[in-house]
């Protein structure tokens, strides 16, 4: 047991990142909820970060947050601020400025690019071999997430690559967690509460009856959810 009252570690958790794309408090407000409507169960009092780089009209930054928070979300960062009055606004707000994913690095010259990248596969996965109980949340970073067990009610997986569950899977189940739209699930027992690659996302109610129990996959095409049966 340490000496010491706290201790400082590194994590990843996956938020969902809101968008804006108007500075109106009204006109946001309402969207929001349209969005919690969809799925309470998944947006409720969730925490969020706010993505302003779309916004190029002044913002009244008091307003807006105020509305986002009546709303029931949880904002925990403000992401994508480039106007300098908006910073000091967001940092007199209490709210850290966040920066996404990494810097994307220079573009290669042309001769550089004559030659070809050689590029190394991402193969690590985790592997879980007992049940996820209700109430339990697992993440698979940078990797696929492999569990051979049940899945329950309320258990949330989240993988950056592929999700694959060899049991009844009742949960959440969220692939390609950082954006990777080639992400697939796999479900031999699919009656998932939220299946969702990339950002794109079902409810129980909309997967088809037709799948429902049975063995499935689910991936994007285009920016659409698809499923067919798992052969």
């Amino acid at each position: 047991m340490s000496n010491t009252p706290i201790e400082l570690k590194g994590s990843s958790f996956t938020l969902s990142v809101v968008h804006l794309h108007d500075a109106k408090p009204e006109v946001i407000r309402q969207a929001l909820e349209d969005k919690i409507a969809q799925a309470p169960a998944f947006l409720k009092h969730a925490p969020i970060v706010i993505n302003v780089s779309g916004l190029n009209s002044p913002v009244n930054w008091s307003q807006l947050q105020k509305v986002i928070v009546e709303t029931g979300l949880r904002v925990v960062g403000v992401s994508g601020c480039q106007d300098s009055e908006l910073k000091a606004d967001i940092e007199r707000a209490g709210l850290p400025l966040l920066t996404e994913g990494k810097e994307k690095a220079p573009r290669p010259s042309p001769v550089a690019a004559v030659a070809a990248p050689v590029v190394t596969p991402v193969t690590k996965t985790r592997l879980i071999d007992t049940p996820v109980r209700s109430g339990q949340r697992i993440y698979a970073p940078d990797c696929d997430l492999i569990v051979t067990s049940h899945v329950s009610a309320g258990a949330e997986l989240i993988a950056d690559g592929n999700i694959h569950v060899y049991g009844m899977m009742r949960g959440r189940a969220l692939a390609g967690a950082s954006g990777a739209q080639d992400a697939q699930i796999f479900c031999t027992h699919l009656a998932a509460e939220l299946v969702s690659i990339a950002g794109e996302y079902w409810l129980s109610d909309r997967i088809p009856a037709d799948y429902y129990g049975k063995a499935a996959r689910l991936r994007l095409a285009g920016s659409a959810l698809t499923i067919q049966p798992l052969d």
